[in-house]
């Protein structure tokens, strides 16, 4: 069995171990190719005051960068009996090129080491979700923009209401969107600070050179105190995670619509035939189960930041190890809300609109306001209108007029999705990608 870090003349009891353990070197396969460019940060830094010399540290690099590419192509894999991915990476080294192998953990802890980790995984996780956001986004500005003249009932209580069109339903959720990308700025920008050099929460007496690790690995700034460092640790997965569940609230709601809009009771929508799935004793059904696992999975989501919140909300200053159940919730989040929105885009894209909807007299009524506005602009008191439109309906003798006319912004008539857009090219561009993008190929020699 390997040695561990921390191990001393004493082995671990296999249970204990097993307990201690738990998931996380499983959960450490996720964090691989960022221990390793975590690594080659510290190292080039650790080279410019002294603590590697010049002829190791270019050995190491081109060690690491090899294990990077490992890491990438899924070929990575944390031995029997090695702890974790930190260990497995230093193993891996000290095999190829002895002692030198040994140097990289000075100046550090496995505490900083694994915040390091966790930031440099979750802004990339960030940046693959703000692709798939815009990537839905897309898909719904182009589905309201080629429906926009197409009514649909409005409701309030699931009472028929008022006019709406398919050109403000989808619009409503692309612009829910650009409020969720506020979010996921928001939770970049927390998340894209230092936390290398905090060690095990109280610095170090080796002078290192934070804002060079800073700048190496793209960060905007450092986590400045090395105790708040340490504290931020669950508290940035908390942050994420409301930001996730943002998101997938708006996809919660959209996949409820579309499953309502698709029932035969409505029939207001077309789901692609590959998104439904049949009954094995009634011929005629066409479920909607892609939209219904969205539903579910986008609600689990909305669950997690209330779960990190719960393993981490009572812990005083310092690190414990309750945070390492967070990894376990937080890490896969990410691959399933890409998942939702990629499912969610897709059906976007193939879904078919029933632009009959008004034919059926039943929706008459939601053009009673209307008839109230018009009798209203004529000089009619509103509240004479309104009654006199109301037992218009209760004698049975009310006649829609169906030529609307809505101008203002935001209204059937002038969606402002040229607006929308905007306002959500405007959010990306704050995210900073490019320099990120920039720091990262250069630190693996591919500028």
């Amino acid at each position: 069995m390997a040695n561990k870090l921390w191990e001393k003349n004493f082995e671990v009891n296999a249970e204990i171990e097993r307990f201690t353990v738990g998931r996380d070197r499983e959960m450490d396969l996720y964090l691989a190719k960022y221990d390793v460019l975590g690594s080659m940060a510290h190292i080039t830094m650790l080279e410019t005051i002294g603590l590697l010399k010049a002829e190791e540290l270019e050995p190491l690099l081109a060690e690491l960068r090899t294990i990077y590419r490992q890491a990438e192509s899924g070929e990575f894999r944390i031995e029997d009996g090695v702890e974790d991915v930190h260990s497995q990476v230093e193993l891996m080294l000290t095999r190829k090129l002895g002692d030198m192998g040994k140097k990289i953990h000075s100046g550090r802890s496995r505490n900083d080491q694994v915040l390091v980790d966790l930031k440099l995984f979750t802004r990339q996780q960030l940046r693959d979700i703000v692709d798939g956001v815009q990537m839905l986004f897309d898909e719904l500005i182009a589905k309201s923009e080629h429906y926009k003249e197409v009514l649909m009932p409005g409701y309030t209580h699931l009472q028929v209401a008022m006019p709406s069109s398919f050109g403000l339903w989808f619009g409503a959720y692309a612009e829910s969107l650009c409020d969720d990308m506020l979010f996921l700025q928001a939770a970049y920008k927390m998340t894209n600070r230092n936390p290398l050099g905090s060690a095990a929460g109280y610095g170090s007496s080796f002078p290192l050179n934070r804002q060079l690790t800073t700048d190496l690995l793209g960060f905007d700034t450092m986590d400045y105190n090395v105790v708040y460092a340490q504290m931020g640790r669950g508290k940035t997965e908390r942050n994420v995670a409301f930001a996730l569940a943002t998101v997938a609230g708006t996809l919660a709601k959209l996949a409820f619509d579309a499953c309502l809009f698709n029932s035969q009771n409505f029939s207001f929508v077309k789901l692609p035939k590959e998104c439904t799935t049949g009954s094995s004793i009634m011929p005629h059904k066409k479920n909607p189960d892609v939209f219904e696992l969205i539903r579910a999975k986008s609600n689990k989501l909305q669950a997690l930041p209330q779960q990190v919140m719960l393993i981490m909300n009572n812990l005083p200053v310092g690190y414990f190890r309750d945070l390492q159940i967070i990894k376990e919730v937080f890490l896969p989040a990410f691959d399933e809300l890409k998942d939702c929105l990629q499912m969610t885009a897709y059906i976007i894209n193939r879904m078919e609109v029933n632009e009959h909807i008004l034919d059926n007299p039943i929706y008459d009524p939601m053009f009673s306001v209307e008839e109230v506005n018009r009798l209203a602009a004529e000089g009619m008191p509103f509240r004479d209108a309104y009654k006199t439109v109301g037992l218009a309906i209760e004698a049975g003798t009310f006649k829609a007029d169906r030529q609307i006319h809505h101008t203002h912004e935001g209204s059937i008539g002038n969606l402002c999705n040229d607006r929308i857009e905007k306002l959500m090219q405007e959010h990306v561009a704050g995210f900073g990608f490019a320099r990120v993008e920039a720091a990262e190929r250069k630190l693996l020699g591919n500028q």
